[in-house]
């Protein structure tokens, strides 16, 4: 018995199916959030992927990571983390500082500017959040997820 993307309930008999709709629901589902959040980043001249380096970097405090931290902590990997990084000290949200015992190592920092804007968005980021969930109880957000957790760690 087939499925649509409009099914309220999963009849699925055949095995391995599940998992497959599974598996499709959550990828669109990581889509269309995607989307979302992007199309209210871009009102304030960021990418996803800016946002995230943005957010590691204000994690990483004032001591800054080197490139490839910053690319190891990525949601999604980025083929040219130096180029993405480069923008970000253009438009003045971070910048590099060489290490003076160490002439190779470059970290990338946080600005004043950068942190500003990031504060900001805590709030609109997390309103967006709130309009993509807000109709879910803390208990459906609770177990929703403790599964995408759980789905994520292979036995």
């Amino acid at each position: 018995m087939k499925t649509t993307a409009r099914s309220k309930s999963l009849k699925v008999s055949d095995g391995g199916r599940l998992e497959e709709e599974v598996s499709l629901e959550i990828l669109r589902t990581a889509a269309t959030l995607e989307h979302f959040l992007a199309e209210g980043l871009k009102v304030h001249g960021l990418t996803m992927t800016q946002y995230n380096v943005l957010r590691i970097l204000r994690g990483a405090g004032s001591t800054g990571l080197c490139r490839n931290d910053v690319g190891a902590r990525m949601l999604s990997p980025v083929p040219d983390a130096t180029r993405l990084i480069n923008r970000l000290i253009l438009a003045g949200y971070a910048k590099k500082d060489k290490n003076p015992d160490d002439k190779r190592y470059t970290a990338t920092q946080i600005t004043e500017k950068g942190l500003t804007l990031l504060d900001y968005l805590d709030d609109f980021i997390l309103g967006m959040h709130q309009s993509q969930f807000g109709h879910m109880s803390e208990t459906d957000l609770t177990t929703l997820f403790n599964l995408l957790n759980k789905a994520r760690k292979r036995p």
